[in-house]
This record gives structure tokens, C-alpha cells and sequence, in this order.
């Protein structure tokens, strides 16, 4: 596999760098689902921070491969990532920067491709990987003005708008909560169609939405109902629901909908 390749070609180069401790791969790799379309995502652990400098991280970045183009992670909370697109062959390879101290904080093992005196091992054995979880009072305290918004914007026309809501919604709300109610990782809608049941795949499905007033409020009518049942399945009894402005918002929400 093209990855393998230049896993093993970047290796090659760091064993040489006394400033790198170690090289770690993450992602498709640890999860033997790596194939022709799959990223690489490498951990590379120096003595010295390099994560958050991107003229230092663009450096290593350049010594491993034909770097067509790169950017850094904020957009996804994460300045110590860089996001590379490499050619010959063309790959996609993430590479997160770390020190030693930072390595132990992480949402999954790696697996260690190089390291010097066990240090990243001894960490992995040493210390816990914690995957993110959904917070359920954070998703319960924002989901009725949610639908209240996308309503008023289904019914003033702003389709485009309610799309990209509806897509939001669906990442960080139904698709998380049906994987986790499943005992998968709960990671939006990445591989959800391979990590699903059939019965939760459509829930998630008809959520789906046309460009139309009526397919809108079918999608909304939809998420709300799975959202509800999900609710009732997952969450604790500590979690306090916002009982009323569900009411007044399915009230305006049930008007709306018959205009």
C-alpha cells in the first residue's frame, strides 16, 4: 500500500534526526481498514516543540515527500496538525506534531513505527487513550433553538441555510448519539455507514434533505423524533431537559410546518 511506503520512507528519514524521539501512525492504519483511499495520519514526536510553528512544521513536511500543498489544523482545533497533500504517489497525510509530555494525551493508541529508548511505548502502556464524548446537556440546552432557527428560515425561504443546519445538526447530534448508542467511537458522520445497524443507518438517512420547503420540515420532523428517542435510550437522569422550550418550540415548529 502506497501508505505503508511512505510510512516507511518517512521513517527512514527521522531515524536519522536526533531531534525526533519517535513516529507513531494513527487513524485507518490502527484499524486495519487502510485501502487506495485512506489517509496516513502520522504522530511525530520531537524534544523540542514544532507544533503551532508552521514555518518549523512545513520543514519536516518538505523532507518527506513532493509537498504539493499543506495547511494547519485550526479549523478543526488543532494547530500542531498539518494537513498535506503529497504527490507521487498523490496522499493525503496528516501529521501531528508533539513533544513526549504532549504524546500521552490522545484519543486512541497509535501504533509505533520508530522510537528512541521506548519512550513513546512506555507511555501507550502507561497512560490512557480518551476518546471525545458527546456532551448531553451541551446538546440538549442548544437543540430546541436550533429547530426554532432553521424553522423561522424554512419559512422566510432561506433553503440553503436550513441545508447546511440540517447537516450540522446531523454530525454533531444524531450521528454521534447513534454511534454511541451502537458502542462505536463517536465521530460525526465519518464510516457511519460501515459502523451502523441497518435500522440506525435510516434513522440517520431520513434526515436527509431536498431543496424544498416541505422536504425541510419532513428532515427537521425526522431529526426531531430520532433525537427524542434517543434522548429516552441514552441520556442520564441528571441531565436537565428543556422541557419548555421544547413545547413552545414544537407548537411554532407544528405551525409553521402546515403553512
Amino acid at each position: 500500500m502506497m501508505q505503508q511506503a511512505f510510512a516507511e520512507k518517512v521513517k527512514i528519514l527521522v531515524e536519522k534526526d536526533p531531534s525526533v524521539i519517535g513516529l507513531a501512525v494513527a487513524g485507518s492504519w490502527t484499524e486495519e481498514e487502510l485501502d487506495e483511499y485512506a489517509d496516513l495520519d502520522l504522530v511525530l514526536v520531537t524534544s523540542k516543540r514544532v507544533g503551532g510553528d508552521k514555518e518549523q512544521m512545513m520543514k519536516y513536511a518538505n523532507r518527506f515527500g513532493k509537498l504539493l500543498t499543506a495547511f494547519t489544523g485550526e479549523h478543526v482545533g488543532e494547530s500542531r496538525l498539518l494537513i498535506c497533500l503529497y504527490d507521487d504517489p498523490l496522499l493525503h497525510v496528516d501529521i501531528k506534531f508533539v513533544t513526549l509530555d504532549e504524546f500521552g494525551e490522545r484519543v486512541e493508541d497509535p501504533a509505533v513505527l520508530f522510537e528512541r529508548d521506548a519512550a513513546l511505548s512506555t507511555i501507550i502502556h502507561t497512560t490512557k487513550p480518551q476518546w471525545p464524548q458527546p456532551d448531553f446537556q451541551w446538546i440538549e440546552d442548544r437543540f430546541w433553538t436550533w429547530i426554532h432557527y432553521l424553522a423561522c428560515k424554512a419559512a422566510r425561504g432561506e433553503f440553503f441555510e436550513c441545508l447546511d443546519g440540517i447537516t450540522f445538526m446531523r454530525a454533531k447530534v444524531i450521528a454521534p448519539l447513534l454511534q454511541l448508542k451502537s458502542k462505536t467511537k463517536p465521530r460525526g458522520v465519518r464510516k457511519v455507514e460501515t459502523k451502523l445497524s441497518a435500522p440506525d443507518l435510516e434513522s440517520l438517512k431520513i434526515t436527509n434533505v431536498q431543496y424544498n420547503k416541505a422536504s425541510i420540515f419532513k428532515a427537521m420532523d425526522n431529526m426531531i423524533s430520532v433525537y427524542r428517542s434517543l434522548r429516552r435510550k441514552l441520556f442520564p437522569d441528571t441531565i436537565e431537559l428543556r422541557e419548555l422550550a421544547e413545547k413552545r418550540t414544537m407548537d411554532f415548529f407544528r405551525k409553521l410546518a402546515k403553512n
